[in-house]
């Protein structure tokens, strides 16, 4: 199997720049934590928010490379648009858990058919006590490669 966490890292060097570490990879989800680091922290001691989002953003990057790595010889994924919802003050390391939100078949079904594509992945964002600190949504697109 590939190791979709090892290739997102290599391909998105910002990544790495966070320290982002893979919790877990599966077709079912993508989960990401982010490390308590101080140099990313902000005015009130949890994580920058830009931190936090980067982090939903790629865990939600991570389970779009899941189901639809066969198609990049023929189709780049791109994310078209994020919102999120910061609910609670972060404290502590972040978790993000993201999920497709929608059938890859029908995903792929609509590639197949000469459209574009866009589907949502819904990601949670949890600090070290499990409680959830944000919620975003990413919408996706596979732009055919040209």
């Amino acid at each position: 199997m590939v190791d979709v966490f090892a290739g997102l890292q290599q391909a998105v060097p910002f990544v790495r720049t966070l320290g982002l570490e893979s919790v877990e990879v599966t077709e079912e989800r993508a989960v990401l934590r982010l490390p308590d680091v101080e140099s990313q922290r902000n005015h009130v001691g949890g994580p920058h928010a830009g931190a936090m989002f980067s982090l939903g953003e790629s865990a939600s990057g991570a389970v779009v490379l899941t189901h639809f790595l066969a198609t990049l010889d023929r189709a780049t994924p791109l994310a078209v648009s994020a919102s999120i919802a910061y609910l609670k003050v972060a404290l502590g390391p972040v978790i993000a858990t993201a999920t497709l939100s929608r059938d890859a078949a029908d995903v792929l079904a609509e590639l197949d058919a000469g459209e574009r594509p866009e589907f949502d992945v819904a990601v949670t964002l949890i600090d070290a006590d499990g409680t959830v600190t944000a919620t975003m949504n990413v919408v996706w697109t596979l732009r055919r490669n040209r």
